[in-house]
């Protein structure tokens, strides 16, 4: 869907989830808050959940609506969340390296920004992502589905916490999904 698409929506008041997507709550909550970056944002509800569990909260979305909306939702919870307006397609938000405890990619897929997201991740910290699947027809996946057991191959060598591939435990979803908890490996110092 186009950024146009997504805006509609939300000015029809679509999409405004109250709750954060379940893996998000079942592995972020026992974390030890930190840095977290929340990808595709949408209107927040990841992003509200990790502040009100005293994360350090950037998110990210190309809809200017969507943002708006997480804006207003934080001050009406008093959360302190630094959220941006970028289309990330364009490449419009750079990703720190190092930067982040926690980085979060709920049912978003853009093949090129989990190399920038896995760099964006400090050592020993994690990255929850959940995909949509392609069709059985689509063998090679579509621009924003994946292919099975693609996202778990770009997380080859990290520490995989979950990973699940099929119905998703969302109601709102009705496309099978893939969802990875992967922690970075912690590297070992170089001698000198």
């Amino acid at each position: 869907m186009s950024l146009e698409d997504w805006n509609r929506r939300y000015q029809a008041g679509q999409q405004l989830f109250e709750t954060p997507a379940p893996l998000v709550e079942e592995f972020a909550g026992p974390l030890e808050p930190g840095r977290a970056l929340d990808l595709a944002c949408g209107p927040g509800r990841n992003a509200l959940f990790l502040a009100e569990h005293g994360w350090r909260v950037t998110a990210v979305d190309g809809s200017p609506l969507a943002v708006d909306l997480l804006r207003q939702r934080a001050r009406a919870k008093n959360l302190n969340i630094d959220a941006h307006v970028a289309d990330l397609e364009w490449g419009q938000y750079d990703i720190p390296p190092a930067t982040f405890d926690l980085i979060v990619d709920a049912y978003y897929l853009q093949r090129d920004l989990i190399p920038a997201m896995q760099r964006g991740v400090r050592p020993g910290g994690t990255i929850i992502a959940i995909v949509h699947l392609a069709d059985p027809g689509q063998p090679h996946g579509t621009p924003t589905r994946a292919t099975p057991g693609e996202l778990r191959a770009h997380f080859a060598g990290w520490n995989i916490l979950h990973y699940f591939e099929g119905t998703p435990h969302e109601s709102c979803h009705q496309r099978a999904v893939a969802e990875i908890v992967a922690r970075k490996p912690v590297e070992e110092p170089i001698p000198g």
